[in-house]
């Protein structure tokens, strides 16, 4: 397989692709300009579609998570297909400013390199497809999903690989700014509400009454002294605490939002039980406290031998990278957990990921999107 590649490599005349490769680019630039908030992707997704039936896709389809799919068909030599996809959301709201700033070989824009420049990416592979009149060996879906990033908690992968996966035999995963690191590993992650109630009152008539600020503020600092396994690794992270009504108001309710992550499951489910049994231990009369599961990302991964894998590694070794195994929480991580083989992988490089400094770099896009067509046309013949 490695040889094949580096057959396709030479074949492909790449210096007749600049056009392509600048397309992606601009591309990028106008899906970041469409606001898509998590669970408010429909505009990005109603483009996304236009574009994929403007690319000559087969069956293209928005359902009602805003997923936008679209068949390319193969010659049929291999009885199942492969699934292209890449998340649609950002982490910003639709109010947020998504001015463009151009420096050198950078672009600047909150949410370009998370996920743009990936959703782009895959809108230039069917372009650069078409334009060297490759048909694939095998089916290829190409999905634009969405519900990756915070609450989403993957629920347009969930969907729309439950929907494909007797079609489909592996999965390409794409994040923007993921260029040079193969992902064959996804982490486990389990999002926990928790909220407090207590008695309430006048700050200075009822002083000494329970207050869910003053519960909730205890029971963070008693989980942040927990200390979670580093072999595998644990983490746990608090992102939110809220509350309260008024500065002279001893507070009824409070509640925070904890996120913890773990290589393997069973680590996460005990650390899990550590922390609610914390949250027992801190429970008094008066103050009650309620723990609800808002997020939970399944875990799997496929060995670094994997065929897969290697030829994601041998597609960057001819775009003269040296690829790093990477682990972490993509979407990748439902088709993993499912048994399904599937790897991440990056269309460039950039920075200040969730930030409104948010960056990509410009140079790069040409060797990442040799490495996804390389890996895309040995994948349907593997």
């Amino acid at each position: 397989m490695k040889q094949q590649i580096a057959d396709w490599n030479k074949r492909i005349r790449w210096n007749e692709l600049l056009e392509q490769f600048d397309w992606v680019v601009q591309q990028g630039i106008a899906i970041q300009q469409i606001p898509a908030p998590t669970f408010s992707e429909k505009s990005r997704a109603d483009y996304v579609a236009g574009q994929f039936k403007q690319l000559g896709l087969e069956n293209v389809h928005i359902d009602e998570l805003y997923n936008v799919s679209g068949l390319m068909r193969g010659r049929q030599i291999q009885p199942s297909g492969i699934m292209i996809s890449a998340h649609t959301d950002t982490v910003f709201s639709a109010d947020t400013d998504l001015t463009i700033r151009k420096d050198k070989d950078l672009i600047y824009g909150p949410g370009l390199g998370d996920n743009s420049i990936g959703v782009s990416g895959m809108l230039g592979l069917i372009a650069i497809l078409q334009k060297l009149a490759i048909q694939p060996e095998s089916d290829i879906w190409f999905v634009a999903n969405t519900r990756e990033e915070g609450l989403g908690d993957l629920g347009g992968m969930k969907a729309v690989f439950r929907q494909l996966q007797p079609q489909i035999r592996c999965v390409i995963n794409l994040e923007g700014m993921a260029y040079g690191h193969v992902y064959h590993a996804g982490i486990a992650v389990r999002r926990l509400h928790i909220t407090a109630k207590g008695e309430g009152g006048h700050s200075w008539l009822n002083f000494g009454r329970t207050s869910a600020i003053h519960g909730i503020m205890e029971l963070g600092a008693q989980i942040t002294r927990l200390r979670p396994p580093e072999n595998p690794r644990t983490t746990f992270n608090i992102g939110i605490i809220e509350g309260g009504q008024s500065i002279n108001t001893i507070a009824t309710e409070a509640g925070l939002w904890l996120d913890l992550r773990s290589e393997e499951s069973t680590a996460l489910a005990h650390f899990e039980r550590e922390v609610r049994h914390t949250v027992e231990a801190t429970s008094k009369p008066n103050l009650s406290f309620n723990v609800d599961v808002v997020g939970d990302r399944p875990a799997g991964s496929i060995p670094s031998a994997h065929h897969l894998v290697q030829m994601a590694l041998a597609a960057l070794e001819q775009t003269g990278v040296r690829g790093t195994l990477e682990n972490g929480s993509t979407d990748a991580n439902v088709p993993l957990a499912s048994g399904c083989p599937a790897v991440t992988i990056g269309i460039t490089r950039g920075g200040n990921a969730h930030r409104m400094d948010e960056y990509i770099e410009v140079s790069p896009i040409a060797s990442g999107m040799r490495q996804l067509v390389l890996l895309t046309l040995a994948t349907t013949n593997a």
